[in-house]
């Protein structure tokens, strides 16, 4: 399935000596042949293991592929890669288990069902855990999963995007997007910044790099504050005295270090917005689960379900799951976890604000896409349209509404060098929550066609 036996061999055929031998054999030791629990006769390959970004200290980040189904032609498919934010948080728990990916998990912790708005019916699909300490993700110096931050992330994860390449040499050339959610709206950014320049004077680059979507980012600090502290207010989640004490006393556009004065005031905002899951306003949370860790840094706190987590927990720290993903192989000393609370809590580099590098892609004529479930009060909408306002650019198409079967999907607004689109009754996850109209978003998106706004 996926690539086929012949077309291996093909590759191996044309080249000379054993040069091209040792990266298929690898691919070939990658290859999962059946997961546990999962639907037979699936129509795509997948691979998965291990990829070493760092040989001294033996950091290495443990990736997912799942290819383009046989009879939609992978071969002719472009690339996307995956990534979940937190910090800390892992692209296998959240994007391929309960959003995009092609199987999600039953509350059985045992077996997979199909997900038929997959993203791999479109695009040739590669889930990232990073950095290490991150689900599978390791390093062999673990004080290292106390010191990542934001730019170790970037620079390994162009390494591992390097050296992929070179064990998948068929993707070579192809055309590569990059994808992602929340505090991926740092990651995807700066790793976008590290191909492109790497790329700069390159005719025929083998990371064909093409452009970035990321969805409910974390995009630029002091916009982000203003637009989540309105959307509170402007939802009934807050008093009136206390958005102002907020718009007062937090002032992050200047310094990550919050005053006595605005903690205490985000104190006030958890306590009025009571039981809520703040990642989907209008859901019930997990009635058995604590509720969600939120705080300050509530942009770094877990993703959507925490029940969906429990089955993804359950199912991945299988022995024979693991086994069949190739995973684990060093013995680990921790169990795998959705989200690494030590790399998340000792995050030590975090740029207040990505809109320098978005001006910079923007000038670089790549295809950039932000977009935003609209019920999401960690990351919201409004804070992502402020952050866009910034950037001070022409509008191209104005706002207007997006359809999927004679219903309004969202809205969407066209501007020269970025496209904003909404989805409407979406939470964080926006894949999760409304899977059909992100599918048609990620269709849009790799055609880099604006929103059908006809019903």
């Amino acid at each position: 399935m996926g690539y086929s036996r012949f077309y291996l061999v093909l590759l191996l055929s044309i080249c000379v000596g054993n040069s091209l031998a040792s990266p298929i054999e690898d691919q070939e030791r990658d290859r999962i042949t059946q997961l546990p629990g999962q639907p037979k006769n699936v129509g795509f390959a997948q691979y998965s293991g291990y990829v070493t970004v760092n040989e001294e200290s033996g950091r290495s980040l443990f990736y997912w592929l799942t290819e383009a189904p046989v009879s939609r032609g992978p071969e002719s498919r472009p690339l996307v890669l995956w990534l979940n934010g937190g910090p800390g948080c892992s692209s296998i728990a959240y994007g391929a288990s309960e959003e995009m990916g092609p199987f999600h998990i039953r509350p059985d912790g045992k077996s997979l069902y199909l997900n038929p708005y997959a993203w791999n019916n479109l695009a040739n699909i590669l889930f990232l855990e990073s950095p290490a300490g991150v689900g599978f993700s390791y390093s062999n110096k673990t004080t290292e999963l106390y010191t990542f931050g934001d730019k170790r992330t970037a620079e390994d994860a162009y390494t591992f995007l390097v050296n992929w390449f070179e064990r998948f040499p068929q993707y070579k050339h192809r055309e590569f997007y990059i994808a992602g959610e929340s505090y991926a709206g740092h990651y995807v950014p700066q790793l976008a910044q590290i191909v492109y320049r790497k790329n700069k004077g390159i005719e025929n680059p083998v990371i064909n790099f093409k452009g970035v979507m990321v969805g409910n980012a974390v995009t630029d600090d002091y916009h982000d504050y203003v637009g989540t502290f309105e959307y509170w207010w402007t939802h009934g989640l807050v008093s009136d005295s206390t958005y102002r004490m907020l718009r007062i006393a937090c002032d992050f556009g200047s310094s990550q270090h919050p005053s006595v004065q605005c903690m205490q005031a985000l104190k006030v905002a958890v306590v009025e917005q009571g039981n809520i899951d703040p990642y989907s306003i209008y859901t019930q949370p997990c009635k058995s689960t604590a509720s969600l860790r939120r705080g300050l840094r509530g942009r770094y706190s877990r993703a959507y379900d925490p029940c969906t987590e429990r089955y993804s927990d359950l199912y991945f720290n299988r022995p024979e799951v693991q086994k069949a993903l190739h995973a684990n192989v060093t013995g680990i000393s921790y169990p795998w976890k959705t989200c690494s609370d030590i790399v998340g809590n000792y995050w030590t580099d975090s740029p207040l604000s990505m809109l320098p590098i978005y001006r910079e892609l923007i000038n670089a004529s790549l295809q950039i896409w932000l977009y935003s479930g609209d019920t999401d009060a960690v990351v919201p909408v409004t804070a992502t349209r402020y952050s866009i306002d910034a950037l001070k650019l022409p509008t191209i198409i104005n706002w207007y509404p997006w359809y999927d079967n004679g219903k309004v999907g969202g809205w969407s607004q066209v501007y020269k060098g970025l496209t904003f689109v909404t989805v409407r009754g979406a939470g964080h996850e926006v894949p999760l929550h409304r899977p059909r109209q992100a599918f048609i978003l990620f269709r849009s998106f790799l055609e880099n066609k604006s929103m059908p706004s006809t019903s």
